[in-house]
Order: C-alpha cells, then sequence, then structure tokens
C-alpha cells in the first residue's frame, strides 16, 4: 500500500494516509470469552490457532448498488494439522447463514459461534476432523456495502451532467477481507480463490484474474467467472463493480496490463498505461522472475483512502495518484504517478510473491517497495532525476524516529489497532532508508544477487527478517537457485580477485545479521560525534533523542557502516563503527572532513571542536566541493543538533547563510524544511514584529534564487518543481514582484473564464493569490466543482485552503465532511492545511475536536490517515496553554476511540520539543536577526 501523496510545499504536507483499522482488543482475553448467543467461546486468543489452513476458496458475491447491500456465498478447502472438532476464522459486521461441513462422510451442518470483539466466528463439528485429512466448509453470508475506504466499499462519483454514479470496490489490507467475506484473514494463511460475480448488464466487473466466462442469470442478471489465482494471503483478494473504461497495452513478455478509470477521465490514462508496461517488464528483469499472472490491472478509484493499494493482478490508485493530463499535469505530478506505480507493481514481488509472516515485520514489504520506486526509476526515468528526493524519505523517517514514542522496524502487534499503525513512516521511509544503506555497504551488485537469491528463496511463502538477511550474506557461495545468471557468476569470479565488502571491514567475515538487527530491533538512530586533532579523529555514537531525560538515550548502540571524504581527497573512505568510540587516523592533516558521504547512512552527524566552523567556510566559499545530497545533509543535522542543544542556533544560522548561493533542489528545499518552521511555530503565539524579521530573513536569503526563475514550464523536472516551490513561496511571503505578477495573472486568467492556458509549475503560485479575495476564491470553487483535471483541482483544493478568509476555511472542511463537492478522502489533506495557516489553525483544532468520533470511524483507529490529522494539526503549537488543551482533549478519549494511540504520544513529545526550543533559542534568535541586519544596514550605506 502506498501512502496518500506528498505536497511538501511550504509545510502544507500532505502525508501519508493508509487503510483503516479496527477496536483495540488485548493479545489475551482476561475471562473465558462469550460468544454472542452466552455461550462459552472455545478461542481466547486474537490470533487464529494453527490446527486447521485454507487451501482454496471458492466465493460467490453479489452486491447490489441500489440497495448497498451484498450477498454471498464462500466454500473453503481446508487441511487439518491436528484433530479438532472446531474451526476458528474471521468475520466481521456480516450475518451468517447456511453453514455446511462437506465431508467424505457427507453433508453435515456445524454450529456456529460468534466472537466480534476478535472478528471470530466458531464452527463447531459433533465429530472429530482428523488430522491429514482435507474438508471442506460453506458459509452464507450477507451485510451492507460499508461506507468507510475499506472493505468492501460504496464509492460514488459525479459526471459532467450532475448525475452521481455508483461503484463498490475493496481495499482489504490490513484486516479488512473479513468484513467481505468469512476468511482465515491473516498473512500466513495463503491460499488459491476461485471469485464469481452476480452483476446488472449495465455494469463490468474486474478482479485479480482474467474473466474465463459470463453466465446468464434468472432476472436479466450476469454472473462473471474469473480464473483461480495463484497462492496468495486475503487482503489481496481484490473486485470491482463499476461502469469504467479501459485502455489496454502488452508488455513485452506477453502480460496485458490495462488502465481502467470513469469514462470522462479515460482520456487521462496514456500516461500510467506507458509506465505500467515499462516498470513491469524493468521488474521481471531485474528480479529475473516472470509475472505469474497473465494481467495486471490498475483501476482509479473515486473514493480512495491511502495513495495506492497492490492488490496481486488488480492494483488500485487515488485518481491523482494515476490520472495524468500531459497539457495540465505539473513535473511533480509524473513523478508522483509513475512513483506510486512503481511502488505498486515492486509489491507484485515484495509482498505478494513474498510476503511477511505477520504484521511486525510489514518493512519487508513496505520498506522494499518504497526503495525499490527510486532503483527502478533511476534506471527507466532518468529524467525524472528520482535521486534528488530520496533524502527527503530519511529526514521524515527521522523526524518520528527521533521521539522516545518511536517503534523498531520490525515491532510486536497484535490487535487491528496496532497493525494500522505500522504503515508510518518507520516502516516505509526508515525501512528504505537503511535497505539503501546496507545497499551501499554490499554493493549495488552484491545486494542485487542476495535480494534475488531471498524471492527465489522464498515464492509463495511467508518470511521473517532474518530470512532476508541469510540471504544477503554469502553471496557468493554457490546456491542452486543462483545458477545460470552470467552477471552473478562475473561479479563473483571478480570479486575474488578484489573483495567489494573487504573496504569495510577486514578480519572476521561480514555479518549481515549482526550489523541490521541493530538497525531493526531496536528504536532510533545514532548521532555520530567527530572530533578532529591534527590526524587523529574520534569517533563516539549515541542515540539521537529530542527529550531532556537523557537516560532514555542509554544502552543503544549500532552497527554503523560510515563513510568519509575529506579536503585532500575525493576518494570515499568506509569504517565499521561496531563500539561506542573509536578512533580512525587520516594519512594527513586536512581543511575539513565530511562524515555521511551524500547521506546514504541512516545517522546524523555532530562536528565537535571546530568540525562546524570549518564545514561553514567551505559552504561559504566553495559550496560545490561537496554534492548538493551532502550539502542537505549538513543543513539537515546542523539544525537537528540545536534541538538537543549540541550546537548553538546561530552556528546553525551562520552556515545557512550560504543558501543565497544554492541553487540544487534538495539543499534549498531542506533550507526551507529548516527555517520555515521557526517562524511557523511563531505564527500560533503573539510575536509579529520578530515572526516578520524571520520571514524577511528567509525572503532575503533566496532572492536571488526567486527572482532568476522563469514564469513557464521549461526545464528539467528538478528545476521545474524548484520553480513551483520558489515562486509559491514568494506569493505566500508577500515578496512584492511574486504577487504582482501572481496578480496580473490571475486576473487574466479569471476573465477568461478560466479558459486561459496557464503554465501548470506557476499555476499554485497564482491560485493562491487568487484565493486571497471572496470573488477570486469563489471563481476558483467554480472550476474547482466542474473540473475533470485530477491535478488542476488538487492545485485549487491546496489554494483555497491557504486563504485568509476564514470563513471559507470552515465552510471547505464543512463541506469535505459531508462528501457531495468535495470528496471525504481529501478531508485530512484540507484540515491540515488550514491549521498551517496562520487565519485558520483555531479553526482545525475546533473541527478536529468537535468531529473526532466521526472521523475515527470513517478514517479508522490507528490508520496513518488519523495519525496525520492528529500530529499535523497540533505540530507547531508551542506553549503550555496549547499542550494542555492538546492533553486535555486527547486524555479524555477511551481506547476505544484512540486513546492508546501512538500518534498521541507523538504529539505530546513534538509540543513538548517546541516549547524547549523556543524557551532556549527565542533570544537567540532575536540577537542573530538584529545583529544581520545591523551588519546588512552598514553593508548597504
Amino acid at each position: 500500500m502506498l501512502a496518500a501523496p506528498v505536497l511538501l510545499l511550504l509545510l502544507l504536507v500532505a502525508c501519508p494516509s493508509s487503510s483503516g483499522a479496527q477496536l483495540p482488543g488485548h493479545g489475551q482475553a482476561k475471562d473465558v470469552p462469550i460468544a454472542t448467543n452466552g455461550q462459552p467461546f472455545p478461542w481466547d486468543r486474537m490470533r487464529l490457532p494453527k490446527t486447521i489452513s485454507p487451501f482454496h476458496y471458492d466465493l460467490t458475491i453479489h452486491p447490489n448498488l441500489t440497495t448497498l447491500h451484498f450477498t454471498g456465498v464462500v466454500r473453503i478447502q481446508l487441511d487439518v494439522h491436528e484433530d479438532t472438532s472446531i474451526i476458528v476464522l474471521h468475520a466481521k459486521q456480516m450475518q451468517i447463514s447456511n453453514v455446511w461441513l462437506l465431508a467424505p462422510e457427507g453433508v453435515r451442518p456445524l454450529q456456529v459461534l460468534e466472537y466480534p470483539r476478535f472478528h471470530q466466528l466458531a464452527l463447531l463439528s459433533d465429530s472429530v476432523l482428523t488430522k491429514g485429512r482435507r474438508y471442506e466448509v460453506q458459509l452464507g453470508f450477507a451485510a451492507n456495502l460499508s461506507d468507510s475506504f475499506h472493505g468492501f466499499y460504496k464509492s460514488s462519483y459525479r459526471t459532467s451532467s450532475g448525475e452521481v454514479r455508483v461503484m463498490a470496490s475493496t481495499q482489504f489490507e490490513a484486516t479488512f477481507a473479513r468484513g467481505a467475506f468469512p476468511c482465515f484473514d491473516e498473512p500466513a494463511f495463503k491460499a488459491k480463490f476461485t471469485i464469481r460475480i452476480v452483476r446488472e448488464p449495465r455494469h463490468i466487473t474486474i478482479s485479480n484474474m482474467p474473466k474465463v466466462k459470463t453466465v446468464e442469470l434468472p432476472g436479466g442478471l450476469l454472473e462473471d467467472h474469473f480464473d483461480t489465482t495463484v497462492k496468495m494471503s486475503t487482503y489481496l483478494v481484490a473486485y470491482i463493480v463499476s461502469d469504467f473504461l479501459s485502455v489496454s497495452k502488452t508488455t513485452r513478455h506477453g502480460v496485458q496490463i490495462s488502465v481502467y478509470a470513469v469514462a470522462e477521465k479515460i482520456n487521462q490514462t496514456a500516461f500510467a498505461l506507458d509506465a505500467a508496461v515499462k516498470l513491469l517488464d524493468f521488474y521481471e528483469d531485474y528480479f529475473d522472475i516472470p509475472y505469474p499472472l497473465p494481467k495486471q490491472d490498475l483501476a482509479a478509484i473515486p473514493d480512495f483512502q491511502s495513495g495506492a493499494m497492490e492488490n496481486w493482478g488488480l492494483t488500485t490508485y487515488r485518481e491523482t495518484g494515476l490520472l495524468f493530463d500531459p497539457d495540465k499535469s505539473s513535473a511533480s505530478d509524473k513523478l508522483g504517478i509513475t512513483k506510486v506505480i512503481s511502488h505498486e507493481l515492486a509489491h507484485q514481488w515484495f509482498g505478494n510473491l513474498v510476503t511477511m509472516e505477520w504484521w511486525n515485520d510489514l518493512w519487508l514489504n513496505e520498506g522494499f517497495a518504497k526503495f525499490m520506486e527510486f532503483i527502478s526509476l533511476d534506471i527507466t526515468y532518468p529524467e525524472l532525476q528520482v535521486d534528488d528526493f530520496f533524502l527527503g524519505k530519511c529526514f521524515e523517517a527521522m523526524e518520528v524516529d527521533s521521539l522516545s514514542s518511536s517503534h523498531p522496524v520490525s515491532t510486536p502487534v497484535e490487535n487491528p489497532t496496532q497493525i494500522q499503525e505500522m504503515f508510518d513512516d518507520v516502516s516505509y521511509d526508515k525501512g528504505a532508508c537503511i535497505l539503501n544503506m546496507l545497499r551501499d555497504f554490499l554493493t549495488p551488485e552484491a545486494f542485487e544477487i542476495g535480494i534475488i537469491r531471498y524471492l527465489k528463496r522464498y515464492s509463495y511463502q511467508n518470511t521473517v527478517n532474518s530470512h532476508l538477511w541469510e540471504s544477503l550474506t554469502n553471496i557468493c557461495s554457490s546456491d542452486d537457485l543462483d545458477e545460470g545468471r552470467m552477471k552473478h557468476k562475473e561479479f563473483c569470479s571478480q570479486r575474488d580477485l578484489q573483495s567489494g565488502v573487504s573496504k569495510w571491514y577486514s578480519g572476521d567475515e561480514l555479518d549481515v545479521r549482526a550489523i541490521m538487527d541493530t538497525w531493526t530491533l531496536q528504536e532510533g538512530f545514532p548521532l555520530v560525534t567527530v572530533e578532529v586533532r591534527g590526524r587523529e579523529v574520534r569517533l563516539s555514537q549515541e542515540r539521537y533523542l529530542k527529550t531532556d531525560d537523557y537516560s532514555l538515550t542509554e544502552g543503544f548502540l549500532w552497527q554503523i557502516p560510515l563513510t568519509y571524504m575529506t579536503s585532500a581527497s575525493n576518494t570515499i573512505h568506509r569504517f565499521l563503527l561496531k563500539t561506542k568510540t573509536d578512533v580512525l587516523y587520516l594519512p594527513e592533516e586536512v581543511d575539513w572532513v565530511k562524515f555521511n558521504v551524500d547521506m546514504s547512512g541512516y545517522y546524523m552527524v555532530h562536528y565537535a571542536g571546530e568540525g562546524w566552523n570549518s564545514i561553514t567556510k567551505l559552504l561559504q566559499h566553495n559550496h560545490t566541493a561537496l554534492s548538493s545530497n551532502d550539502r542537505a545533509s549538513l543543513i539537515h543535522n546542523v539544525f537537528q543538533l540545536v534541538s538537543i542543544e549540541k550546537v548553538r542556533l546561530d552556528t546553525a544560522l551562520e552556515l545557512s547563510l550560504y543558501l543565497s548561493k544554492e541553487t540544487e533542489i534538495m539543499a534549498v528545499t531542506q533550507g526551507f524544511g529548516e527555517l520555515v518552521p521557526l517562524y511557523k511555530l511563531m505564527e500560533k503565539r503573539d510575536m509579529a514584529a520578530l515572526e516578520n524579521q524571520m520571514k524577511d530573513y528567509i525572503v532575503d536569503l533566496f532572492r536571488g534564487l526567486i527572482d532568476r526563475q522563469e514564469w513557464s514550464d521549461s526545464g528539467s523536472v528538478s528545476e521545474r518543481m524548484l520553480r513551483s516551490y520558489l515562486l509559491l513561496f514568494g506569493c505566500v511571503r508577500n515578496y512584492a514582484p511574486c504577487v504582482t505578477k501572481a496578480t496580473q495573472l490571475f486576473n487574466s486568467w479569471r476573465d477568461s473564464d478560466g479558459t486561459m492556458s496557464l503554465p501548470v509549475d506557476i499555476t499554485m503560485a497564482v491560485f493562491v493569490i487568487g484565493a486571497r479575495t471572496p470573488e477570486g476564491w469563489d471563481f476558483l470553487f467554480e472550476k474547482y466543482r466542474r473540473s475533470m483535471q485530477m491535478s488542476v483541482k488538487s492545485r485549487m483544493k491546496t489554494a483555497m485552503a491557504v486563504s485568509p478568509l476564514q470563513d471559507k476555511l470552515q465552510w471547505m472542511m464543512e463541506q469535505s465532511l459531508h462528501g457531495e463537492v468535495m470528496k471525504t478522502q481529501d478531508l485530512p489533506d484540507v484540515i491540515v492545511s488550514v491549521s498551517k495557516n496562520p487565519r485558520g489553525y483555531k479553526l482545525a483544532w475546533d473541527f478536529l475536536r468537535a468531529n473526532w468520533h466521526i472521523l475515527i470511524k470513517k478514517f479508522d483507529l490507528g490508520s496513518s490517515t488519523i495519525s496525520y490529522l492528529v500530529t499535523g494539526v497540533t505540530n507547531q503549537y508551542s506553549t503550555r496553554e496549547m499542550l494542555d488543551e492538546v492533553r486535555g482533549f486527547f486524555g479524555s478519549l477511551t481506547e476505544e476511540s484512540g486513546s492508546e494511540m501512538r500518534c498521541i504520544r507523538q504529539t505530546y513529545e513534538t509540543i513538548e520539543d517546541n516549547i524547549r526550543w523556543m524557551d532556549t533559542n527565542l533570544p537567540l534568535l532575536q540577537a542573530w536577526l538584529d545583529k544581520r541586519s545591523h551588519r546588512a544596514v552598514h553593508e548597504d550605506l
């Protein structure tokens, strides 16, 4: 699954959201569980027993899109592993009827007990099911289509003539298949599925596999029969009933790719179709494993909570994640869509073919898919310059991983809320960053051999962390699965001549598992302190943690693959730091040393003594001596070190002065990423004078770069994304040349009734200025309502949410909740955008509190959507009064309404950190800005 699209613009951050969860339960019920009929329930654990496993489901579903109800029958073939007379499986919020055991001795009814707390059914047989034999059970079921975004749910869209059309679609990850049909809803219970769907002639149906035939039923209904799937987990089952149209192409390897969308948007599917063909071919070659199904469909769903879902053979997407209009979509839309498709198609191997044993190792799915986005696009779409954006993922992961409420990449989870909480920046982004570090450490060639071995060894099976580390160890030892790969033989014969890994650590054999366990089994990440004395480099490591309780940093130790370069040589030197402290010796004395080259390692670096001063000097006089990734990581690290009082704020601000010469997107956006939050904290307090001084400093720093931007769509993807970012910033900050130009363009666009063609990259800046007046806002909303272009709608929506017009902001949140004109799937983005708006933050906080119970029902407890709402609305508060207010609200919740969620602990910690930062640094910031403006006046004289 993929988090919803990210628009990291001036901290209007639209962050991950993903599929939902259910009521919290505990792994162990304290008393004997009691079924709904008052009888004791024969199983007391949340995880299903392993005495029985399914190997085939025959599933018939009949949805009624008029009554919004569905009925069905499922026949499950079972293998019995131990004698038992009880079958325990999952079903949630459905009526169960006609339950039969189909045994060799004949057909017998089974007694049914229900235990809703764990979403379990127990089927009781009056005779023993014998170990080693196969049986079949049949269950009838009925339920309402869900009105959330998971299970088998209702979706709708409006045609340009205003007609509302209804469809039904599925989203089963993580624990929602049980809401659509009775099943063994855990990832390790893999089975094959044969699906039939009843429909009206005006609809079509699609599922994981191709349709083999359609049968006419009495009453004018049709029944579509689909081919049997490969062996897979329940969360990957998918089916859709709709009136979509499709376009198709065939890959070089003979797989049919189709993109499905509503009729009026089918002309926006060409880019996704070509991308899917190209990427599926790439993965088949890269993994050296054929894609095992005859087809792969990509469907754009009008109502969709997360970004996309990797159902095997039928991947589903938000419309903004799939639909692309060459004339109206931006460079960042193209990058975003290509990344989403590459993520879901990577899952067809990582996740679908090889699946984690249990949700505690979700990162084996998500970290890999996130990482493969960058590997695949670097090769298939070099023009997208995807490498310019990888670092941002690691910085985002560090943001949550620097709090004591963080969790290890691999962490125990039991109940559905905890499972949902695994779909976070740690599983996705930290997962990808530690894989990137490992690839750099082992060499890309060795890493590729190891992951192919992993996929081949565990195809159609379930894995745990250690299976991956074993596959990446001793990759040149003979393994019959690797035979026949020329590239690998070549690599291993060359490696015998000069070992790629020996450059890291001589002596003992490299122990991948021992190294990687330190990154996956403990939370957080290391801060490496470097002190250079002559030729001697002293190293020490500790946990980086935003806290005033330093005892919390004790007891952590990582094996860190350090890389460094110096003023004396461009060579990248490598050293594996396994101990708390160590010493390196340089061949000669140097002016500067830079550790964590290109930030390929998931750790921060502090340069003690004169270290930061020598780096600041280097950046001032010759910043291109370091790569743009190195510069971005220095900006990030120095400001983050201010938070834990390792570095003074004025040291970080002096370093930031070099940004007036910076032109590369990663370093520029990181500069904004560290400086903008400082004034965002002030906007929510009464300190206008300092706030404006800070804003002026940032505008001044980037004025040269903003002035050089053309109001057009020229240049590379990175240059175009940077242009959008800078012009939007200039307009939001009222930089006169930007505001004048944007006002003039908005007026011309409005005079043409929206028909004038604006350069795509500048539309955001133009819309933001236009939305400042009631007339401009209303005009924008009218165009939003009528547009069929998803990317344009998305930009208009963001612009409307940063308007200073409070009544409009309130109305927008209410409309999004209502879901008629503005989709409820976009509500989280709207609320968080309003909360970042200095005129709207109180409205957003009041709205979140007033509608809390509706939001957790719609988006689900533990989901990253709820986490994004909680942290997004509160993470810029920095006063004790607001902390008390936030604690007061979340502290009043029950466990059923979310009191135990991790995001609430993250919110408390973030506000506490903000308070500490402001208490310590406001006087320093004031003094530095005063001194600087004094300096600037003297320079002007």
